[in-house]
């Protein structure tokens, strides 16, 4: 037999066992404690900062007098659209009514996930204009991009989420595509997946899609739509954003609140006080939910990089942003609702040295910090602008070790393997032993795309580097993809929605 064939015959039974250990969990559940990094005493310094910038300078609620008004009948002061929230007057409504954790139902109810500690869900990167592959190189996204992104998505066992925006079809107007894309999410996947923001009547569209899909009375009672709203650092909220907040909220389901945080920039440029400003901003976000419809879902989002003090560019994988992430994952605990952050981040444009050590850099503090919710897990390039295939595969490859650092070392009788140790003689080695032998194929965690051969194996595979193998994955994935069933009554209403409500719009493309 030749090494090339050892290798394959190898890396395939590899792929099964990876493959098959993966599919038993929906989502993980994290045995380690998180890391802290600040005091009992730091934390409610931040939080009293935070109630007193709420207090003392307020937030712009910008182009949504609905939202100043709901904001006002809860207690709130109102000067024009700027609005002041007394006496931790957000943190008190929170508390009051939102939950700690929820289920968000999938249409394959095997696939539900669980949002809240102590478990992590992980989800694709998001809302990219650009794609690359080492074929094409950098171009703009288009519909088929982000059908593909469905698929691979939908392929990858350590990703327990479909993600929402996987890529920006630029192919189509800006005020149809989500359309295009919720029909995708809802028939090529049957993970859970994410609504559309981007104004709330493209919200109010995304509920009307799963109604056709889960049954009205379903979605009166349980969640099947996590989305993303983000706040305009600093210190503001538009309509956009809360609207769609509020669409999603009166329907039960969930939103992500997420200050986007440039720090230096969009707030000052320490960890301290960006940590501050972000939960003061995400604070308000939920609150809002809460006014809208006590009790339903909602996640405290943080979202937060370092930058060039030189070009003013956005920096990944740097110390900063990981010290804000520990911390903000602390005070969603001390807050009592579900955090979502970090993923595979790197400013790099392709998937080389620098996209590896940037993106290991802020997936670890992500696990380490107990992170619920980890969006931009697998595909991100150059700042979020460019979803690369080769990274996505690699990143989801590598975000498959989750499982096995999360779950913490294994204390029982096998895990200790004590009989094991007190039975066995010096210098001899354990590869023959009783206990490796029934531990060889779940000791360790083992990539499926890393080539750890001898070099003449590796050169007789054809000498491919990361990439290359990566490029061939991909590929392989998307030839032997099958959706995943679904009625076709179900498919021809939700076709026959989109149509019908595509020819009540006229064509946008700004």
């Amino acid at each position: 037999m030749s090494a090339r064939r050892r290798s394959g015959g190898r890396a395939a039974r590899q792929a099964a066992r990876i493959a098959a250990y993966a599919e038993t969990q929906p989502y993980l559940t994290r045995q380690l404690a998180p890391y802290e990094v600040l005091s009992e005493e730091g934390l409610a310094t931040i939080e009293d900062h935070a109630d007193q910038l709420l207090a003392k300078v307020g937030m712009e609620i910008v182009d949504f007098p609905e939202a100043v008004e709901i904001f006002a009948a809860h207690g709130a002061e109102v000067d024009g659209s700027r609005v002041r929230f007394p006496d931790g007057m957000c943190r008190q409504i929170i508390q009051a009514t939102a939950p700690a954790s929820f289920t968000q139902h999938a249409r394959n109810p095997e696939r539900n996930v669980v949002i809240g500690d102590p478990h992590i869900v992980m989800a694709p990167a998001y809302g990219s204009p650009f794609v690359r592959d080492v074929d094409e190189g950098r171009r703009y996204a288009t519909i088929e991009d982000f059908h593909n992104f469905a698929k691979l998505t939908y392929m990858a066992p350590s990703l327990h989420h479909a993600g929402g925006t996987l890529c920006e079809p630029v192919d189509l107007p800006v005020n149809k595509r989500h359309f295009d894309m919720i029909h995708a999410h809802l028939t090529l996947s049957d993970k859970p997946f994410m609504g559309s923001v981007t104004a709330p009547e493209r919200a109010a569209d995304t509920v009307a899609m799963a109604r056709i899909v889960f049954g009205p009375n379903f979605m009166d009672e349980n969640t099947v739509i996590l989305s993303l709203c983000n706040a305009n650092s600093p210190l503001s909220w538009d309509r956009a954003m809360l609207g769609s907040a509020k669409v999603y909220a009166e329907a039960n389901q969930a939103t992500i609140l997420t200050p986007f945080i440039l720090a230096g920039a969009m707030s000052p440029a320490t960890a301290a006080a960006a940590a501050t400003q972000s939960l003061a901003e995400a604070m308000v976000g939920i609150a809002f939910t809460q006014m809208v419809r006590p009790g339903v879902p909602a996640v405290l989002g943080s979202f937060a990089s370092s930058m060039s003090m030189q070009t003013g560019a956005p920096t990944f994988g740097t110390p900063e942003p990981a010290l804000i992430l520990f911390m903000m994952a602390a005070l969603a605990r001390r807050l009592g609702v579900p955090f979502r952050s970090g993923g595979a981040l790197t400013a790099s444009k392709l998937p080389d040295a620098q996209a590896a050590y940037e993106s290991a850099n802020t997936l670890m503090p992500t696990l380490l910090a107990g992170t619920n919710f980890v969006l931009h897990t697998a595909g991100w390039l150059e700042g979020g602008l460019t979803m690369g295939y080769e990274k996505f595969v690699l990143d989801a490859d590598q975000a498959g070790m989750a499982s096995s650092l999360v779950a913490g070392p294994d204390m029982s009788e096998n895990g200790l393997a004590f009989d094991t140790l007190i039975n066995h003689q010096p210098h001899e080695h354990f590869l023959g032993t009783e206990h490796t032998l029934a531990n060889f194929e779940t000791a360790f965690w083992t990539s499926a795309l890393a080539d750890n051969s001898s070099y003449e194996q590796w050169q007789d595979s054809g000498s491919l580097d990361s990439v290359a193998r990566a490029n061939q994955e991909w590929k392989r994935q998307l030839a032997e993809y099958e959706p995943p069933p679904i009625d076709d009554a179900v498919v021809a209403e939700l076709t026959e929605f989109v149509e019908l409500r595509k020819a009540e719009l006229p064509d946008e493309f700004v």
